[in-house]
């Protein structure tokens, strides 16, 4: 009866340490979808920098009520 005890707590710890891998990984897959989104997010502001698009603040027109 001690074996399968033992038996029964060796599998139960299995069974907790396979379901945190899981979330674990979950999590992994999450924030390697964000990593993407930003990487992509920082070339295109990147680009923008690049081909001017931003002017400098003595080329930018006035608000009107100037």
């Amino acid at each position: 009866m001690d074996l399968e005890n033992r038996l029964i707590d060796i599998e139960t710890a299995l069974a907790t340490q396979q379901k945190m891998l899981d979330d674990l990984n979950d999590v992994i897959i999450a924030q390697g979808k964000v990593i993407d989104k930003l990487l992509k997010e920082n070339s295109y502001l990147l680009s923008l920098i690049k081909d001017d698009t931003v002017k400098p603040l003595s080329e930018e027109t006035p608000p009107p009520h100037y």
